[in-house]
């Protein structure tokens, strides 16, 4: 682990070079400053020994690469949208698929995910329980009981 003089002259030193590489990446600020952010704490907890400066920058480019590459490449980024996107859905959506998607999102999170992994997405109970760690059972129950509060909160028929 680094002294925090060490890290400071770190950041000091490097900070535009890793914010640059990272927006060259991932082209939003927001994400930028959590990859800085993850770049200078794997150098704080790293021991490692560099023999220049040209080294050490060197090794916080390809920490830094590395570490967007995980980013865009990770299961929450492919598996979302942002929130504009979403706003822009659900005013092209007609008033009947905005009333299910409203009462989708008034659903407690342990079912509002379900309901979501499998009828937006597509996934199968015993897939959902892979992705959540949880059993199969549980998933076929949590599904039945979202359906049953969607369809008081509808007022509709449930189709089987």
């Amino acid at each position: 682990m680094r002294s925090e003089q060490d890290v400071n002259r770190a950041i000091e030193q490097y900070a535009d070079t890793v914010k640059r590489v990272c927006f060259i990446h991932l082209k939003n600020h927001a994400d930028t400053d959590d990859i800085f952010q993850t770049v200078f704490l794997k150098y704080a907890l790293s021991s490692r020994s560099f023999e220049s400066a040209e080294h050490e920058k060197a090794w916080l480019i390809r920490v830094t690469i590395n570490a967007c590459k995980d980013l865009l490449k990770s299961f929450f980024r492919s598996r979302t949208v942002s929130l504009e996107q979403v706003k822009e859905q659900t005013t092209t959506l007609s008033d009947t698929d905005n009333d299910v998607l409203q009462a989708v999102l008034k659903l407690p999170e342990k079912y509002r995910r379900v309901i979501y992994l499998h009828y937006y997405e597509g996934y199968t109970a015993p897939q959902i329980a892979t992705i959540l760690n949880k059993n199969v059972n549980t998933i076929y129950t949590d599904i039945l009981r979202a359906r049953k509060m969607l369809k008081q909160e509808l007022g509709g028929e449930l189709d089987d």
